[in-house]
């Protein structure tokens, strides 16, 4: 079924077609966009709120930017739906996030309007600036736009772009969208001050009067930046202070604007093309704008509802038959404030996702202990170090592609100072839809070259428990990495006794004799599956849960080199650097020979898809893995005919 597509959408391919309506069409052709995001991600699933928020934002940027020309950074990705169907993506929309189809991000391979690669937050402005300073140094005149929101200004390195930003004389735009929302609530005093800037009447009195003025620009030639001066100086040294944060950085402020305002955007972006210099646009906007039960409901459950129903705004479920494993997220968040309990020295962060690594149940029940801090991974890893400097037991909540952001912290003030901070690692192997950008592939490599670090990863979520009680006592003195994966784990009934796990022991799981199937983390499930099917085929195959990839199980590892000439090594995270080549390192350290495969995440870029898509692409699903052991034992010599058929 074909998405609604309104009389003026289905004339518009590019932003060109856009640029060749009338300034009285914008209205409609924005209400024909927003039906038709609602229409498509209410049957096929994705991001919601963000775009829905930005349609009138998108309309105009692309109406008065020459683009691709003029280069558009969006910040952060899942705002830019819009963009996506107004540049020649529409027909394929439906295949937004799904395997084989595009992107639910920003994505330059995927498209020329498509300036900058969008995944992580907070990176448009150094990046439209970076642009914006190439193109002067080429004598390219173009427009930059960075347009940042969804709390993505609450980041460092946001901060650092505006810093650099205000001592370049560089033609750039940085477009504030501003809907006091991530995915969760901002939080934060940067929050605080626009709230204020956003709800002074002294100010918002003027700023029409100002924009009066601004918008007869044209009519002054060459005396134009003399009457901006004049109009910003009056208002904002004496009647908003809070706006001289901007001008301390050396940006022109102007606004705040209604965001949703089609006419009056394509009425401002054309006077600030005027300006020179960097320059902010402070537009205030509604996450879920047009969509009602978007707007009044739970705008965090609106970010990505997954399927619903149009009309009313029931989001779709599939009731199981049969009771369901948790979500590993969740069996944490409950976790921890069991340990919490018993334990007053246990705090939690998480650098703006307490919904999605469901620290909110502490947040809940202890808010005197528990941390969103905002999207500032890096600041959320040093905070955590400094609680752990007074005797804490900081549990640091942080996705494990967005721990990259955060790796210098983690070396420096962590595990150098030999600091007992806990990363719980969520998200850890493939992401899914989100994609590459969201994809935990290198937290096993990345944390076990670390000194004092301990690198663990349970199988269930028992294992999760044990090792979350484990990391907490007092005899656990140093930092230690919990690695999760997305979604469900195995347990139904899995609220068990936790108990200590000694430090780098791991498991014998299933006896075997003829190869031996090494596992770390939830993954190891597929192995137990796929030592079945080889004892269908006639193979007797061992499993074994490293469970710690850093202090490795020796004794364990020497067992199995011990008994098996042939290993197979399995993990959902990259292959160079990861488990397996710990394994072959001690292979070789100890002089043990044998033939070993690592099955793993390839050394490359793997798309977006479902995760047990992916891992069938990666060749370690379960069937892969029985695959690999039957063509391992058809190479010995003389060896029985198997398969794994």
């Amino acid at each position: 079924m074909h998405p609604q597509t309104g009389e003026l959408l289905s004339k518009i391919e590019i932003p060109e077609d856009l640029r060749k309506l009338r300034e009285d069409q914008l209205p409609q052709i924005s209400e024909e966009l927003r039906d038709f995001i609602v229409d498509v991600v209410s049957k096929k699933g994705g991001h919601f709120g963000a775009s829905l928020g930005v349609v009138e934002l998108t309309v105009a940027l692309h109406y008065v930017f020459n683009t691709p020309v003029d280069q558009l950074v969006w910040d952060v990705g899942h705002q830019a739906y819009g963009h996506k169907i107004l540049t020649d993506r529409r027909k394929v929309f439906h295949t937004n996030r799904k395997y084989k189809g595009i992107s639910g991000f920003p994505k330059r391979s995927e498209s020329e309007y498509d300036t900058f690669g969008v995944g992580h937050s907070s990176t448009s402005i150094s990046a439209a600036l970076g642009m914006a300073v190439a193109n002067h140094f080429k004598k390219d005149d173009r427009q930059h736009i960075a347009v940042i929101g969804d709390g993505a200004m609450t980041a460092g390195m946001a901060f650092e772009g505006l810093n650099h930003a205000g001592v370049e004389n560089s033609n750039l735009l940085v477009v504030l969208n501003d809907n006091c929302m991530s995915i969760d609530p901002n939080v934060g005093a940067l929050k605080e001050y626009l709230t204020d800037i956003t709800t002074s009447h002294t100010y918002n009195k003027m700023r029409d009067e100002v924009w009066h003025l601004l918008g007869k620009i044209s009519k002054f030639g060459p005396n134009a930046q003399e009457l901006v001066s004049k109009v910003e100086n009056a208002v904002k040294s004496s009647l908003l202070k809070h706006s001289n944060y901007f001008e301390s950085l050396n940006f022109r402020y102007f606004g705040p604007i209604d965001g949703h305002d089609v006419n009056h955007l394509v009425k401002v972006m054309k006077d600030l093309k005027d300006i020179p210099g960097p320059k902010i646009l402070h537009c205030v906007t509604v996450k879920g704008k047009g969509y009602q039960p978007a707007e009044d409901g739970d705008t965090t459950k609106w970010h990505a509802p997954g399927v619903f129903n149009k009309e009313t705004g029931e989001i779709v479920k599939v009731i199981p038959k049969n009771p369901q494993p948790p979500k590993y997220q969740d069996v944490f968040g409950h976790t921890i404030v069991e340990l919490a309990e018993k334990n007053d020295k246990i705090m939690g962060v998480t650098p703006a996702m307490p919904t999605g690594s469901s620290l909110k149940f502490m947040m809940e029940a202890m808010p005197d202990r528990a941390f969103d801090v905002g999207i500032a991974e890096q600041h959320a890893v040093t905070f955590s170090a400094g609680l752990a400097t007074q005797g804490m037991k900081p549990f640091c909540n942080i996705y494990s592609s967005f721990m990259q952001r955060a790796y210098d912290q983690v070396v420096h003030d962590v595990a150098l100072q030999n600091l007992p901070v806990v990363f719980c690692l969520d998200r850890a192997g493939f992401a899914g839809s989100d994609g590459p950008t969201h994809h935990g592939a290198y937290d096993i490599a990345y944390m076990r070259s670390i000194p004092n670090m301990i690198v663990t990863a349970p199988m269930d979520e028992a294992e999760l428990r044990n090792l979350m009680y484990t990391a907490q006592l007092d005899e656990t003195n140093a930092p230690f990495s919990i690695r999760y994966p997305r979604g469900e784990g195995v347990l139904t009934n899995w609220k068990t006794p936790m108990k200590k796990v000694k430090i780098g022991t791991g498991r014998r799981m299933i006896n075997g004799d003829d190869i031996a199937i090494l596992t770390i983390g939830h993954i190891g499930n597929y192995a137990t599956e796929a030592a079945r099917i080889l004892d269908e085929k006639g193979i007797s195959a061992a499993h074994y849960d490293l469970r710690f990839v850093k202090p490795l199980d020796e004794l364990l590892l020497h067992e199995v080199f011990s008994k098996f000439n042939k290993v197979i090594t399995v993990e959902d995270g990259c292959v160079v650097g990861g488990m397996g080549s710990a394994v072959l390192e001690f292979m070789a350290d100890h002089g043990y020979q044998a033939q070993v495969k690592r099955l793993g995440i390839p050394d490359e870029v793997i798309e977006h898809g479902s995760q047990m898509e992916l891992h069938e692409l990666c060749k370690f699903d379960p069937l892969s893995i029985a695959e690999s052991c039957v063509e391992m034992m058809s190479s010995t010599e003389g060896s029985r005919q198997v398969s794994a058929g």
